[in-house]
C-alpha cells in the first residue's frame, strides 16, 4: 500500500480544466477525495501534475523487445517506459510465424494478468506487403479470421488490439470478429482506398494505426484511408509526435481535423527507446539506431522509434503549442477510454489508480507515481 500525502500548489489538470494552486490527495493505492487526518503534505508549488501516460503501441525499451525478449526482459521495458511516465502499456508484438506468435502471446498474456502490462497489441502479420515497413515480408498474410481468431484465442482474453490492411481476403470479416470479441480492430500498413476504409470502419474498426505512417498519402482525386479516418467519428488515430515520423504540419493536420477527443498520442518504441544508438532487431529484421532515428539496415524504412512519452507531451506542448489539456486528453484520456480502463486510469478523479505525473515548468518530468507509489522520486525536500 502506498502512503497517504497530499500533493499541493500545483498546477493540476483535471477533466474539467486546469486547477492552479491545486493539490492531488493519494491514499493507498488510489486518489481520495478528502485528506485524511495523517496525511504527508508535499509542497509541488511551480510544477504541473498530470495523469500517468498510457501507451497503446509500443514494442520495447531499455535495451528489451516485447516480442522476442524474455519474461525479465519485458518487464526491464515495462520499468524503462515508466521511468518516462508511462504508467499503462500495452506491449505490441511485430510480424512473425503464427506459432511464435501465439507463444508470445501467451508469455504477454501472464503480464497482463499480473498487472504488468494492460494488453496486447498484434501489429502483423496481417497487413500489406505494399505497406509492410518494418515487417518481414515472407512472413506476413491475409487476414483469414481462423488466424486472427488463433492469435486472440492464445492472448486468453488479454488482446487489446490487432492491426490490420483490411482490403486484405478476410480484412473485413476479421474486422467484424474481432469487434464481437470485444477486440480493437486497428487500420494500418494498408492500401486501401477511400472507399474501402469506409468499409471497415462501418464493419466496426475503431483505430487508425499510425495516422500517415505505412499508408497511401492524402491525395486530391484519391483521398485514401487518411480522409476517410481523419473524417469519421468512430475513429481515434494514432500519432508518433517525435519529429520524425510526420511533419509538424500533418500533425496539426490531424489533430484539428480530429479534435482532442479522438486524438492518443502513441510511441511505437522498439529496444532503442531510453537505452542508445546501435544495432539491434526487430522481429527477424535487423535495425540501425542513429541519433536516436531507427531505420532498417536493409531498405532503410523507419523500424518504429526511440521515443518516450514524457518527450511526445514536452513537444506537443512547446513545439506544437497544443493546449496542455488537449494533450493530457491524447496521452492519457483517450487511450485510457479505448482501453475500456478509464474508471481506474486516465484522469486525476477521485476513486482511480495514483497513477500521475509530475512535470517542472519546462515540462520536463519530475517524477512519477504509480498506484501511489513513486516510481521517480522528485525528491522536492
Amino acid at each position: 500500500m502506498g502512503s497517504r500525502k497530499v500533493l499541493a500548489g500545483a498546477r493540476v489538470v483535471l477533466p474539467t480544466g486546469i486547477v492552479h494552486d491545486g493539490r492531488v490527495v493519494v491514499d493507498g493505492t488510489r486518489i481520495a477525495g478528502a485528506a485524511p487526518a495523517d496525511a504527508e503534505v508535499v509542497d509541488v508549488s511551480g510544477h504541473w501534475l498530470v495523469p500517468g501516460f498510457v501507451d497503446i503501441h509500443n514494442h520495447g525499451g531499455g535495451g528489451a523487445s516485447f516480442t522476442s525478449g524474455t519474461v525479465e526482459d519485458v518487464l526491464h521495458g515495462i520499468h524503462t517506459h515508466r521511468l518516462h511516465g508511462t504508467t499503462t502499456l500495452v506491449a505490441s508484438t511485430v510480424t512473425g510465424d503464427m506459432d511464435f506468435l501465439a507463444q508470445r502471446a501467451g508469455l504477454l498474456s501472464e503480464l497482463t494478468e499480473q498487472g504488468d502490462l494492460a494488453g496486447i497489441h498484434f501489429e502483423g502479420p496481417f497487413i500489406s506487403p505494399c505497406r509492410k515497413g518494418a515487417h518481414s515480408e515472407e512472413l506476413l498474410r491475409d487476414p483469414d479470421p481462423a488466424e486472427v481468431r488463433k492469435l486472440i484465442d492464445a492472448a486468453r482474453g488479454r488482446a487489446s488490439m490487432v492491426t490490420l490492411a483490411t482490403e486484405l481476403p478476410g480484412g473485413i470479416d476479421s474486422v467484424r470478429l474481432l469487434a464481437e470479441h470485444g477486440v480493437i480492430a486497428a487500420i494500418g500498413h494498408t492500401d486501401a482506398t477511400y472507399e474501402q476504409t469506409v468499409q471497415a470502419i462501418d464493419a466496426g474498426a475503431t483505430v487508425a494505426t499510425h495516422l500517415f505512417n505505412a499508408m497511401p498519402p492524402l491525395g486530391h482525386r484519391a483521398p485514401g484511408p487518411i480522409a476517410a479516418l481523419l473524417e469519421d467519428e468512430r475513429i481515434t488515430v494514432e500519432l508518433i509526435d517525435d519529429g520524425t515520423h510526420l511533419h509538424p504540419a500533418a500533425l496539426q493536420l490531424a489533430f484539428h481535423r480530429a479534435g482532442a477527443g479522438r486524438v492518443t498520442f502513441i510511441t511505437d518504441a522498439m529496444d532503442a527507446a531510453g537505452f542508445g544508438d546501435g544495432r539491434y532487431m526487430l522481429g527477424p529484421l535487423e535495425v540501425e539506431v542513429s541519433e536516436g532515428v531507427a531505420r532498417l539496415v536493409e531498405g532503410g524504412s523507419i523500424a518504429g522509434s526511440t521515443l518516450t512519452l514524457d518527450r511526445a507531451f514536452k513537444r506537443a506542448v512547446t513545439v506544437d503549442r497544443l493546449p496542455v489539456e488537449d494533450v493530457v486528453a491524447a496521452i492519457s484520456a483517450n487511450p485510457a477510454r479505448l482501453l475500456g480502463m478509464d474508471d481506474r486510469i486516465g484522469s486525476l478523479e477521485p476513486g482511480k489508480d495514483a497513477d500521475l505525473v509530475l512535470l517542472d515548468g519546462q515540462f520536463d518530468l519530475k517524477g512519477v507515481m504509480r498506484r501511489g507509489e513513486w516510481v521517480v522520486d522528485p525528491q522536492l525536500g
